[in-house]
């Protein structure tokens, strides 16, 4: 059962930083690709960015330069650090994570944290 409970979320100034966290349920994390997505209010779930079990990582244009994701294997965690953080990024954040790692894998979620730029 792979569960993925997000925290971080909340209201930040323009300009300002916050940092999510992704606790994950998996036995061997480390096995497995990581992902930040967002969902604003009438838009389309995007993903943010990606860090694969070698950790490589990719970002969105709209967030490269801005937006950090990372991971620690020893605590099953996955991080988005985010700074410069702008009105447009407000949106519900979601961790995100495929399984099982062999044959037809579906995509788990977790519940979601608000974010919210604004002054």
């Amino acid at each position: 059962q792979v569960q993925l409970v997000e925290s971080g979320g909340g209201l930040v100034q323009p300009g300002g930083s916050l940092r999510l966290s992704c606790v994950a349920s998996m036995s061997i994390f480390r096995l497995y690709n990581m992902a930040w997505y967002r969902q604003a209010p009438g838009k389309q779930r995007e993903l943010v960015a990606l860090i694969t079990s070698g950790f490589s990582k990719n970002y969105a244009d709209s967030v490269k330069g801005r937006f950090t994701i990372s991971r620690d294997n020893a605590k099953n965690t996955v991080y988005l650090i985010m700074n410069s953080l702008k009105p447009e990024d407000t949106a519900v954040y979601y961790c995100n994570t495929k399984a099982p790692l062999g044959g037809a894998p579906s995509d788990y979620w977790g519940q979601g944290t608000q974010v919210t730029v604004s002054s």
